[in-house]
């Protein structure tokens, strides 16, 4: 018998190359994505990275390390906490 919460469909990290699906949850995971327009460097060219949890705040961790040392000087420092980039919170129907 085939297992209704399994599909063809799965969806695996592009950096880790782990399963996104979470038993009992469906698919769990976070995008990295980017169309460039033009006069940009990288005009016409589109990105989309899938990332599983572990990996996407891996990502998180270090664009948060690189905002720090790129303001480090700043006469008034960015806050950097666990906010960072985050635009909800007790989101769990994916409303906002």
């Amino acid at each position: 018998m085939i297992d209704p919460t399994q599909s063809s469909a799965d969806v695996f990290c592009d950096v880790c190359g782990g399963a996104t699906r979470i038993p009992g949850y469906g698919q769990q995971f976070g995008t990295l994505q980017a169309t460039w327009g033009y006069g940009a460097t990288h005009d016409g060219e589109c990105y989309h990275v899938r990332l599983c949890e572990a990996c996407f705040f891996q990502a998180l961790a270090g664009l948060r390390q690189e905002r720090r040392i790129t303001r480090l000087f700043d006469e008034a420092p960015a806050a950097d906490g666990p906010e960072f980039g985050r635009v909800a919170r007790d989101d769990f129907w994916g409303e906002s």
